[in-house]
């Protein structure tokens, strides 16, 4: 993976080439990449390691289109298996209901600025229902205050019924930790976090620990994945497109090295609980994501989780996130192309048709995924999030 050309510690929107690269270079530099992609996804089976790769090196996935092809093969998602629409009881009978609508409705930073209020009504029907219907789906998974954070990340940019998909994925694999009866799953992933930072920085490591500030400063940013405390949009597609392919334990590495970036600024502060929880809470607007994405990745490859099991604890509790993450890998390397799915449904004369029903039911999948996307689609594209008229022919 490369890292940022160029960039350094320097702060700034890192988002793709350096300043000074000319418009054509940095043109040819996206369509590349554009291409790469496109190349992984075309390949039969689909070359997972190289849309992993693309989600992690300089720039993540570029776009909002990239994306909406990119992250759902990430998770192992076809389009060909999605959830039908929940129906009206699914809200009377989960126990969840009042406190997921309670969230929902305070969730309203989280959609676009300037979006017509019955446009973003819609959408938070719409994530509502997403997060009932996978509770539901999963008796054994827990509702917690965040979730609908990450939720909604997915609604905006791949439609209601793809992202409850999706969202059932990650709820079962890199949230699966968070969704427990307790917290004591999500406190022992971020006990990772003191560890990672004393194998950097014994001074900073021994400066946190007098101060007592503990980790509860970077909770929110592990069970959001930072999706309720960045108010830059890109910012948290940045990051999603980051940890989507990466391991469970990815965003707290990345909590450790936003700390580790701004280690002169704790030093140089009071060491007491107060003055670092509110230095460390406040993420600066200018904060170098594309830096933070390049360093966190160079971090984990040195630190593995396997190396640090010894300190804290670590190796008194069994993660069921991080265990079950070998399976989503072995999983998703096997996928098909989505033209080849498409092909399934529509056979070329002359060639063998699948059985009726099957034909029928791809066909009823497509036109759903389709219709779903409509709203969502329309009321980003009112508010200039990227959304354009390829939505629906991208997600072939």
């Amino acid at each position: 993976m490369r890292c940022p050309r160029g960039r350094g510690a320097q702060w700034g929107n890192a988002q793709g080439p350096p300043k000074g690269t000319t418009g054509g270079r940095a043109m040819s530099w996206r369509k590349q990449k554009a291409l790469q992609i496109h190349q992984a996804l075309t390949s039969d089976p689909i070359d997972i390691d190289a849309l992993r790769n693309a989600a992690v090196s300089e720039g993540g996935l570029l776009s909002q289109e990239i994306r909406r092809k990119v992250w759902p093969k990430l998770l192992n998602v076809s389009v060909l298996s999605l959830p039908p629409k929940p129906g009206p009881s699914i809200r009377c009978n989960h126990r969840d209901f009042n406190q997921v609508e309670m969230d929902v409705r305070r969730s309203l930073r989280r959609f676009p600025a300037g979006m017509p209020d019955a446009e973003r009504s819609v959408l938070q029907e719409q994530l509502t229902d997403m997060i009932l219907y996978v509770l539901q789906s999963h008796p054994e998974l827990n509702y917690y205050q965040g979730y609908h954070d990450i939720a909604v990340t997915l609604l905006l940019t791949v439609g209601p019924r793809l992202g409850t998909a999706m969202l059932s994925s990650l709820s079962t694999h890199h949230l699966r930790d968070f969704m427990e009866r307790t917290m004591d799953p999500t406190k022992h992933m971020l006990n990772y976090l003191m560890p990672v930072i004393r194998c950097e920085s014994v001074q900073l490591h021994d400066f946190m620990l007098r101060s007592e500030v503990g980790y509860i400063f970077a909770l929110s940013w592990l069970i959001t994945w930072y999706g309720h405390v960045l108010s830059n949009y890109h910012q948290v597609l940045r990051l999603y497109d980051f940890f989507l392919a990466s391991h469970p334990l990815m965003p707290v590495y990345c909590a450790a090295q936003m700390v580790l970036m701004r280690e002169q600024e704790v030093l140089r502060g009071d060491c007491d609980m107060p003055s670092v929880h509110q230095l460390l809470s406040n993420i600066p607007k200018d904060f170098p994501f594309e830096t933070l994405v390049c360093r966190t990745h160079g971090l984990f490859q040195r630190r593995p989780p396997a190396q640090l099991v010894t300190q804290a604890s670590l190796h008194k509790y069994k993660s069921v996130s991080i265990a079950s993450f070998h399976s989503l890998l072995h999983s998703s390397s096997s996928q098909r192309p989505d033209f080849v799915l498409r092909r399934q449904a529509d056979p070329e004369p002359g060639a063998l048709a699948p059985p009726r029903s099957q034909n029928r039911l791809v066909k009823l999948a497509v036109w759903g995924l389709s219709a779903s996307l409509g709203a969502a689609a329309l009321a980003v594209t009112q508010s200039a999030l990227e959304w354009g008229p390829e939505i629906l022919l991208g997600l072939f």
